[in-house]
């Protein structure tokens, strides 16, 4: 495989996001794991899209869509999308399942095993990623440009991620969907949809997006980290990337949302349209404009369950 020529300033991942939709956990060991994953993965890569005309650093978000896994190239500025790639999970599965077996033996090793037999252990874990990072790096030939050491820490979180698959075919689903709209995607319509997978598990599929692209809010993260969920996984994404063009229910947060529906031609059992103060706007010291978030956190917490609660009891009536 001939090597490509990497630039270190612009040839390299500096944002990696998880699809909150398709990668599910509640388990706070695993959102570590994912967490531990992606800082090795960014701490050092050389990574660029193959045949597009692109300048980094870049942003990588994951999603899983069946038996693939969903390799989504952006601006790490705009989220604006770069290039996408599906990569099967077929050719990986003997590999998975080596790597949790070795891990798991090199982590019993560490605890009781003599030093040869941790060295016999870390050498097979050594050399399965290896063999994984070739295989990836394989597969994505003319598509994406990795070294073997980013190819082996990407390997790495997609083990991590992928048994916590929610693979659920929403063309066939008879789950209730709901997709929440503001301005951007960063702030009022990801909450909301978080907040609806936080308390509907497994029972309702929620979406977000924005009239226009957004950016990764910090305040968002802080405020949501504060009750268990991980907003640093969250890509901004826009109407024009929506795939599903049906919902139960559509929700729109911000006074350009309406319209926008509308020129979608979204299939919808119904839209509504709440009345949410932007707490971007908030001007004040740090605490305060805080204080406004948690306020927006909770005022939607308590109307995404109100609302959602008539409609996954109907869901769950006719099923």
């Amino acid at each position: 495989m001939g090597e490509a020529i990497f630039q270190p300033e612009t040839d390299r991942l500096i944002t990696v996001t998880l699809d909150p939709s398709t990668i599910t956990s509640i388990d706070p060991d695993v959102v570590h794991e994912w967490r531990i994953a992606i800082y090795d993965l960014l701490e050092d890569n050389k990574f660029a899209p193959a045949r597009v005309e692109a300048t980094g650093p870049y942003a990588l978000h994951l999603s899983i869509i069946g038996n693939y896994i969903v390799l989504d190239v952006r601006d790490p500025h705009d989220f604006r999308p770069i290039a996408a790639h599906y990569l099967s999970l077929t050719p990986f599965r003997r590999l998975i399942r080596d790597y949790f077996r070795i891990r798991d033996s090199y982590y019993e090793a560490i605890r009781s095993a003599q030093p040869y037999q941790i060295e016999t252990v870390d050498m097979a874990r050594r050399g399965l990623h290896n063999d994984a990072a070739e295989l990836l790096r394989t597969r994505l030939t003319n598509k994406l440009h990795i070294d073997l050491n980013t190819a082996r820490r990407l390997f790495t979180l997609i083990c991590a991620v992928q048994p916590y698959a929610a693979r659920i075919d929403e063309s066939k689903s008879e789950l209730p969907t709901v997709l929440f709209v503001c301005s951007m995607n960063s702030v009022r319509s990801p909450i909301a949809a978080a907040l609806a997978r936080q308390l509907f598990p497994g029972r309702i599929i929620a979406r977000s997006v924005g009239v226009n692209g957004g950016k990764a809010d910090r305040f968002v993260h802080e405020v949501m980290e504060e009750i268990g969920i991980d907003m640093s996984v969250h890509t901004p994404h826009t109407m024009a990337e929506l795939v599903a063009n049906h919902f139960d229910l559509v929700i729109t947060l911000s006074p350009d949302a309406p319209d926008a529906v509308q020129r979608r031609g979204l299939e919808t059992g119904a839209i509504e349209h709440w009345n949410i103060e932007d707490p971007s706007l908030v001007e004040g010291n740090r605490a305060t404009v805080l204080d406004a978030y948690r306020h927006l956190r909770d005022d939607l917490r308590q109307r995404v369950r109100a609302r959602l609660e008539a409609l996954v009891a109907i869901s769950s009536s006719t099923t």
